[in-house]
């Protein structure tokens, strides 16, 4: 090995004990999949972060979907700006109890788009968990592109210890043939899968209560079973689910009392996450 190979070793394992002794200052880190895109899974992870606030506990939401980050969008937060203390970033807190970190808050023009290959994306990733001060959190909440790629495999390379996956599906076969390798991939890095949450089944109509299986029904509970994983429930689609993105409302907080914000809630019950 030589000189330069050497130094990079160091650098790498200085850098992985700084984001080890940052990460033993929060209790549980837990990662939100697809194998799909289009199921929903940042709408989930950020109600289960504002869920998780609004029982009292310190949460972290970051985002690392370089390429497409919503969670600023979701949560009203477009317009905030990063801040630093000279040596750490300073996440945006959306509450008392909850703090947020996004690339979309590192951008001049929402527009923008990031032409980045694997590399410089590992490098955002590692200083979000290295350089931004979290601080003591209860739980820290991962909100991760689609597919298996570089940012799902980084981040849980870099946890080390993280306590598992919440993957998120629809019901219909093309989401769940994909949703299948993301299972398949959380056991090949030995990342345990907390459970199958099933997005968009059913339509609720708000006029009659009716049900209407849009995308069929039970696609994601019949998956989870037959790959020996926990089913944590079926989240209805909700037309105010839309106007809650679109307007940065946390559904979860706004819509409380709905049938799909109680089946959320019931689902998020299901993962064991608050009782800790």
């Amino acid at each position: 090995m030589n000189e330069m190979q050497e130094y990079l070793k160091k650098k790498r394992e200085e850098e992985q004990k700084i984001i080890r002794d940052k990460m033993k200052r929060i209790k549980h880190k837990i990662l939100i999949l697809s194998g799909k895109g289009g199921v929903g899974k940042s709408t989930v992870a950020a109600n289960m972060a504002v869920s998780l606030a609004l029982e009292g506990k310190k949460v972290g939401l970051l985002d690392i979907d370089i390429h497409g980050p919503s969670i600023p969008g979701i949560l009203n937060l477009e317009r905030q700006k990063l801040e630093s203390d000279g040596e750490t970033i300073i996440p945006v807190e959306m509450s008392e109890n909850l703090k947020v970190m996004s690339i979309g808050f590192m951008l001049n023009n929402e527009d923008d788009a990031l032409i980045w290959r694997g590399p410089m994306k590992n490098q955002v990733i590692k200083q979000f968990l290295k350089d931004v001060d979290w601080g003591e959190l209860d739980f820290l909440i991962i909100d991760s592109p689609p597919g298996t790629g570089d940012e799902p495999l980084s981040i849980i390379q870099m946890l080390e210890d993280a306590d598992g996956a919440v993957v998120v599906t629809t019901p219909q076969n093309v989401a769940i043939s994909d949703v299948r390798k993301g299972i398949s991939f959380c056991r090949k890095l030995n990342l345990p899968v907390i459970g199958v949450l099933e997005n968009m089944s059913g339509f609720i109509c708000p006029k009659c209560g009716e049900v209407t299986d849009i995308f069929k029904s039970g696609g994601g509970e019949k998956m989870a079973k037959e790959m020996d994983v926990p089913f944590l429930g079926k989240i209805p689609i909700d037309p105010q689910i839309v106007e809650a993105c679109d307007s940065g409302k946390p559904y979860i907080k706004h819509f409380s009392e709905t049938q799909t914000a109680i089946a959320f809630k019931q689902a998020i019950g299901r993962a064991k996450l608050f009782n800790d």
